[in-house]
């Protein structure tokens, strides 16, 4: 590619010249909208025709033959002319058929094109994304079943809290993302049809077309929603689809982009610890500047998009509030923006995120630890227990092992040393009565409670139960460019 070509000297959106995959770049395409544009036309003759309008076999054959032969010179020669974007491609259209022009677009408004193949586009959108989110799903069950077991410390304001398992912690996970799955199921499932409804909703110009028989209007709007692939329509509406259907569909993807914000801040947390890592490539580079660094590099990418999701849901409950009456124009523009950045930037995340899954590091030697240095002040409970079985005073137990616990700290903090809490235990005399017990006291096992079980139930009865649909639809393996 030569310096001058257009794709260094003009501006392209790092969602598709980067991050974004290919399928789901086809679906925001020019050719992928215009090309629906024209099936939209085809499928409005079509069922017309069927109800009764003259409109002949020929024109309906030379409309199919020319749905993706689409001069985009003449169509941006005519929108410079008309300052209009549907007659530019109507007049575009009517040029490949000349004998279709007269019936294209019969009866029509430009929304029956623009909102239409919105919707489709929006449909076709979330069928991309739902095997790549139940395919994250799948990998990070995997791997909670694999480490349910391991212990690990738990935080609360990222401080050490109690003993729980990695595999419980990526449940937590993976219980975020299986309410993100069932929330694109939900909203794609209620996305609908805005049919054939005319200039602001009335079906007016439809109900002339078929001398007043308001059954045949009802009938052409029934056969194109189902032409379109759509089960059902929105029987009102004014002159475009509620815009409030654009604000449930990013509310999806800005509780998504929370979900992956709040896990890849964690992975970049344990890494920091050295607990666990994403997996880092051969010849990858961390730092141009530091040569041992190991930064998680896509943890940081998807927390970077995600706050993007986040803040996009405000332009359409904005445009939705802004619709005066049937609807005004100041929609358009920002819709062109933010829903293709909506999907784009949702399936570059799940990209990246199947990448992470599929090669999280685990370090169980550092996790037990940093383990080890907690886990002797989280067993004070069960010691004090261990005494008062043996006849001790649960007051004064409880005075000698928070003494000691300071003294400990007290080392840990200011020299550096590892925690040495339960040899000092052991030289206290007082203890000497559970000295036989004290290993047990401190067993991390016996501090998992319910986690190794809860897992399983919650893979068994929630994830396998929500994947079932996706078995035979699983993303393979992806490898990032960047």
């Amino acid at each position: 590619m030569s310096q001058d070509s257009p794709d260094y000297n003009t501006y392209r959106t790092p969602l598709a010249s980067r991050y974004a995959s290919t399928e789901m770049k086809i679906n925001f395409s020019d050719q992928k909208k215009f090309s629906t544009w024209r099936k939209l036309w085809l499928y409005l003759a079509q069922a017309e025709k069927e109800l009764g309008l003259d409109i002949t076999d020929e024109q309906l054959a030379e409309m199919s033959q020319n749905l993706t032969n689409i001069n985009y010179k003449q169509a941006a020669m005519e929108e410079k002319k008309f300052k209009h974007d549907v007659m530019a491609h109507i007049h575009t259209f009517g040029a490949v058929c000349p004998k279709a022009a007269p019936i294209i677009h019969l009866g029509a408004t430009s929304c029956y094109v623009g909102d239409n193949t919105d919707l489709i586009v929006l449909r076709d959108g979330f069928e991309i994304l739902k095997p790549k989110l139940a395919t994250c799903i799948h990998l990070l069950r995997n791997f909670a079943m694999e480490h349910k077991d391991l212990p690990c410390l738990s935080y609360t304001h990222l401080q050490a809290a109690q003993v729980s398992t990695v595999g419980k912690r990526a449940c937590i996970w993976a219980q975020d993302l299986l309410m993100d799955l069932k929330n694109m199921e939900r909203v794609s499932s209620e996305l609908r049809f805005r049919g054939v409804k005319g200039t602001t909703g009335t079906q007016a110009s439809f109900l002339t077309l078929f001398d007043g028989d308001a059954a045949k209007v009802k009938e052409l709007d029934r056969k194109v929603t189902e032409l379109a692939g759509f089960k059902s329509h929105f029987i009102i509406c004014g002159q475009t689809y509620p815009r409030k259907v654009d604000a449930e569909v990013l509310s999806v993807f800005a509780s998504f982009g929370a979900t992956v914000h709040k896990i890849c801040t964690d992975i970049r947390l344990l890494s920091s610890f050295k607990e666990l890592e994403e997996p880092f490539e051969a010849e990858q580079i961390g730092s141009s500047a530091m040569p041992y660094k190991r930064n998680p590099m896509r943890c940081e990418r998807i927390c970077s998009l995600a706050r993007l999701l986040i803040s996009l849901i405000m332009n359409p409950l904005q445009t939705a509030s802004v619709q005066w009456m049937e609807r005004t124009l100041d929609d358009s523009a920002n819709r062109r923006v933010v829903l293709p950045e909506a999907f784009l930037g949702a399936d570059a995340i799940l990209m990246t995120l199947q990448t992470i899954f599929e090669g999280l590091v685990v370090y169980p030697k550092v996790i037990a630890k940093r383990l080890e240095d907690e886990l002797p002040f989280m067993a004070s409970e069960n010691i004090i227990m261990a005494m008062v079985k043996e006849g001790g005073n649960r007051q004064e137990c409880h005075e000698k092992l928070r003494s000691l616990a300071i003294q400990s700290a007290s080392v840990m903090k200011h020299e550096g040393l590892p925690c040495d809490l339960i040899d000092r235990i052991k030289d206290d005399s007082y203890f000497q009565p559970i000295l036989s017990k004290l290993d047990s006291c401190v067993n991390a096992t016996t501090f998992i409670g319910m986690s190794s079980i809860q897992v399983k139930n919650f893979i068994e009865d929630e994830v396998d139960v929500a994947l079932k649909n996706y078995k035979n639809n699983l993303v393979k393996s992806v490898k990032l460019e960047i």
